[in-house]
């Protein structure tokens, strides 16, 4: 027997549509059932390929006796944070507020009003680890609800009120600003083992990509040397795939052994961005081998057959965290014989003991890569079975996509690299923008119903940059313009800099969320001052215009940067971009060695198009030089004299 979520699109929900829940979708609906039988809501959020959202479907939504008193006491909304971040937003800053963490699954109980009045994150069914049960958590909420009912109520239009919006003041984020930054995170630096803090780890990518170009601005050692041990810490963890490549979500542990198994569009999309930019400043073959193997497991494992890029896979396969890709040294020698195998446990740190579960080990890179030992462990794993995949295409983590691997791609030259960012772009241009509005997601080649929010027009206009950079096809600029107009005009709050992750006529929720803070992926406002950075550099019509809305947004954002560089690091990559300029560089000609030297050598932020004379605005009033090619360097609009030779263009770059 299926519910409600039956006819969804989404694989989140479609993995609950067989419960015994009467689950309803976010809608107007479920709440008019609310105030109709005067019951509170039970929302739970989770995603696909979250673990610990797939243990508590198990243990509690497939029970029959607990799914009958979640319907006789509740309406029960299920909701997927990957297509709805903005009610994801706003109830997770309740969860972190009134239980001291956030996570997923999400468990908010609501008014029919949707004003929140008690949250938490994963319940067990039995009282244990000093958690009440979740259903003496139902049974406490119905009694108050029934019992208490006006206090109740008093207390969630409290809690709203006291979470709404407040925009920071503005502060300079300055040359000292950005320094600081970096001593801070010195103080949270992890010197035995790279990254920052402890367990749980999650990998820093925007923050080593502001180490990065702080590094190429200052010259900073502790700026490069934190980024590189931190890349190389990773890079050798169980937290890569060592066999078919790509990056797990994070990792349990401190050092980077025994990851969460899920793989995230957005952190690889992220992490091949950070690796791409350090094998710029460091050629070592084992940056260059991260780069072409993430790359190629986007191409080969999250692209979809409409051209776009799924959202992740799984953390479980057949209900077993990990199933995929641990293994034993009896499994080794199975596959390689006792010689090999032997020397692949050494290799891969595969020991009798085992670093994960049942004498079972992650596998790790204690040595140089075996390509032969690798292709045929890789061939035994995909005859294993795998995890499955959420084929949904969310909008701003194809956008950050489209950014790396066009960027990737023009490093490598690997032209289909900047083919695929180009199938991606098209299908998001085709499909995801309806009336001129952009939306949040797609699957199989149908159009999901939420809308685009602030981070969906940032990263997706930072993507189209990107391939006109790489193409330097004017079309793609013209579409990211479109975008950064439109979230100019619809996501702007009344002060210089603030902007809300909601446009101004999406669906009213009980709190419009604005969030400033760069978490697993950018902020929405941090990826939209990026791209008006970016678009301003490469001579937009509304250049100047977008330069001071990006200015002033860095600006709101200045304290929490000062304060909390950890969360902000893509706020600090795009301050570093304006402290740098950023540089601009126009090849003339279409010459390949100088376009090579100038992609290779640019620094982070900076911008590179290459064609002919006035095919681009950044190559206006650009002419050849006696006849033939020539490189143009700029650094804050102030121009350098052309250059015609690859060793020239590189000298200028690094001067």
């Amino acid at each position: 027997m299926t519910n409600r979520l039956a006819s969804s699109t989404s694989p989140y929900l479609l993995q609950h549509a067989e419960n015994p829940v009467d689950w309803h979708e976010w809608s107007p609906e479920a709440f008019a059932e609310a105030r109709e039988r005067d019951v509170p809501v039970l929302l739970s959020v989770g995603y696909a390929a979250c673990h610990w959202c797939h243990v508590m479907a198990h243990e509690s939504f497939e029970d029959e006796v607990t799914a009958e008193y979640m319907n006789a006491h509740f309406v029960n909304v299920k909701v997927d944070r990957e297509e709805r971040p903005d009610v994801d937003a706003v109830y997770m800053a309740v969860t972190q507020a009134l239980s001291g963490h956030g996570g997923w699954p999400m468990t908010v109980f609501l008014t029919p009003g949707g004003e929140p009045f008690y949250a938490g994150t994963y319940y067990p069914p039995v009282p244990g680890r000093g958690m009440p049960s979740f259903r003496q958590v139902l049974e406490a909420i119905d009694h108050a609800w029934r019992e208490q009912g006006a206090e109740v109520r008093e207390s969630a239009a409290s809690i709203v009120s006291q979470l709404a919006f407040k925009p920071l003041p503005q502060s300079t984020v300055d040359s000292e600003v950005l320094s600081g930054a970096v001593v801070s995170l010195l103080g949270h630096f992890d010197r035995a083992n790279g990254g920052f803090g402890g367990a749980p780890k999650f990998p820093p990518s925007m923050v080593l990509e502001f180490l990065l170009r702080h590094h190429e601005r200052t010259g900073s050692v502790e700026a490069l040397s934190m980024a590189r041990a931190t890349c190389d810490a990773m890079a050798a963890g169980g937290l890569y795939d060592q066999l078919a490549g790509g990056f797990a979500r994070y990792s349990v542990d401190a050092e980077w052994v025994v990851p969460h198994f899920e793989k995230m569009l957005y952190d690889n999309a992220l992490l091949l961005r950070v690796y791409t930019h350090l094998s710029r400043r460091d050629p070592s073959p084992r940056y260059a081998r991260v780069v072409r193997e993430t790359a190629e497991f986007l191409l080969r494992t999250l692209a979809t057959p409409e051209g776009g890029f799924a959202a992740s896979l799984d953390a479980d396969t057949e209900g077993v965290e990990g199933l995929t890709y641990v293994w034993t040294p009896a499994q080794l020698a199975e596959v390689l014989g006792p010689v090999e195998g032997a020397r692949a446990a050494v290799l891969y740190g595969v020991t009798q003991e085992g670093t994960f579960e049942h004498g079972a080990s992650t596998l790790r890179m204690l040595g140089d890569p075996v390509p032969e030992i690798a292709a045929a462990l890789l061939e035994a794993r995909e005859r294993r079975p795998q995890p499955g995949l959420d084929d949904k295409v969310v909008t701003a983590w194809n956008g950050l996509a489209i950014t790396a691997l066009a960027e990737a791609g023009s490093v490598f030259g690997e032209p289909r690299w900047v083919e695929a960012a180009a199938r991606a772009a098209s299908l998001l241009l085709d499909l995801h923008v309806v009336d001129g509005r952009l939306l949040r997601t797609s699957r199989g080649g149908v159009a999901g119903t939420a809308a685009g929010v602030l981070e969906d027009h940032g990263c997706f206009a930072d993507g189209l940059l990107a391939l006109h950079q790489a193409t330097g096809e004017a079309r793609w600029l013209t579409a990211a313009c479109s975008l950064l107009d439109t979230a100019l005009a619809r996501f702007a709050g009344s002060e210089p800099g603030v902007y809300y992750d909601t446009a101004d006529d999406a669906e009213a929720l009980v709190q419009r969320p604005s969030d400033p803070s760069d978490n697993a992926s950018p902020s929405g406002a941090s990826s939209l001052a990026s791209a008006l950075v970016t678009a301003s550099v490469l001579g937009a019509p509304r250049a100047a215009e977008y330069r001071a809305a990006a200015e002033a947004a860095v600006a709101r954002a200045g304290l929490l940067a000062a304060r909390e560089p950890r969360f902000a690091g893509h706020w600090l990559s795009v301050a570093e971009a304006l402290e740098d300029g950023p540089v601009q560089v126009a090849v003339v000609g279409g010459d390949p060695a100088l376009v090579a030297t100038a992609w290779r050598g640019v620094h982070g932020g900076g911008v590179v198009v290459a064609g002919d004379p006035d095919s681009a605005p950044l190559l206006a009033d650009r002419p050849l030089v006696d006849g033939g090619p020539a490189a143009y360097v700029c650094r804050g609009y102030v121009c350098d004299r052309p250059v015609t030779t690859a060793d020239d263009l590189a000298a200028a770059l690094h001067r």
